[in-house]
C-alpha cells in the first residue's frame, strides 16, 4: 500500500527538515508494518493512512526542528511503544545512535522487525522499565537526547527520563495541546533532578490539532537516589 506521505511534505519543506526518496520509502514501509502488526498486538489506535502520516510521522518529525541534534547523537526513546518518535527520527537522521526502551517485550519484537526491514543501523532495543535503566551505568546520564511521547505526566516523566540524559543534553516530552499546568506542577522536580527551566513549543498539525514539545536542558547531575522504584514515583511524585 502507498501512504499519502505527500501530505506532510509542505510542512517539512517549510521547517527545513531534510528528506529524500529513501526517507519516504522507509516511512511507507514502516506504516505497512505498523498496520500489519497492529492486528496481532496493540500498537496504535490510529490506523487510517492520513492519520498515520500526520498524527504519527509528521508529529514526530517536527521534533527535528525543535532540537539541535548533533551528528551521531545518542538518542533514547523512553516507553517507545510502536517506535514514536524514535524510529521516525532515525529514518530522517540515519546518523543518530538510537536506543528504544520499553517494558513490554512484544513491542520490541515488532521494532526489531522494523529495524531489520528498513535496514536501520545503530538501533538497540532494550527490555527494561525506565526507572531500572536510570540506575544502570550503561544508560545513566549517557544520552544527548531523551524523548517520551504520551507516556505520563511531566513530574513523573522527569524522574524517569532526566537520569538518562547527559549534562548538556535535552529531554523532550511530547504532549497534546495543554501543558502549562503540568510544567508548573513539575518545575521543582525538574530542578531537583538536574533540569533547567523548560521551554514550551507548540505546533499545529493539519487542521487544528495542536502538539506541545516541552524541552528541558540537563544542567547538573541527577542525585544518585533517583530514580526511585516505580511504586514510589507513582505514589509520592516529586
Amino acid at each position: 500500500m502507498t501512504y499519502p506521505l505527500e501530505l506532510m511534505l509542505p510542512v517539512l519543506d517549510k521547517k527545513g527538515i531534510a528528506y529524500n526518496d529513501e526517507t519516504l520509502k522507509k516511512l511507507n514501509r514502516y506504516a505497512e508494518l505498523l498496520v500489519e502488526w497492529n492486528e496481532k498486538i496493540n500498537l496504535t489506535a490510529i490506523t487510517d493512512p492520513e492519520g498515520i502520516v500526520i498524527k504519527h510521522f509528521l508529529d514526530c518529525a517536527l521534533l527535528l526542528e525543535k532540537v539541535d541534534l548533533k551528528e551521531n547523537a545518542s538518542v533514547i526513546d523512553v516507553g517507545t511503544g510502536a517506535g514514536f518518535p524514535g524510529v521516525v527520527l532515525k529514518i530522517f537522521r540515519p546518523d543518530i545512535k538510537l536506543t528504544l526502551l520499553d517494558g513490554l517485550n512484544k513491542r520490541l519484537v515488532f521494532l526489531n522487525e522494523v529495524a531489520a526491514a528498513l535496514e536501520l543501523k545503530d538501533v538497540v532495543t532494550v527490555h527494561l522499565r525506565a526507572e531500572e535503566a536510570g540506575k544502570k551505568q550503561a544508560f545513566r546520564e549517557n544520552f544527548d537526547l531523551v524523548t517520551a511521547r504520551a507516556v505520563a505526566k511531566l513530574n513523573l516523566l522527569y524522574e524517569y527520563c532526566l537520569p538518562l540524559c547527559k549534562i548538556g543534553g535535552t529531554f523532550c516530552a511530547m504532549k497534546g495541546p495543554s501543558a502549562e499546568d503540568e510544567v508548573k506542577e513539575a518545575f521543582s522536580a525538574g530542578k531537583l533532578l538536574g533540569g533547567a527551566k523548560p521551554k514550551i513549543l507548540r505546533e499545529t498539525l493539519t487542521g487544528e490539532e495542536v502538539r506541545t514539545f516541552i524541552l528541558t536542558k540537563k544542567i547538573s547531575q541527577t542525585p544518585p537516589k533517583y530514580p526511585r522504584v516505580s511504586a514510589k514515583i507513582a505514589k509520592q511524585p516529586l
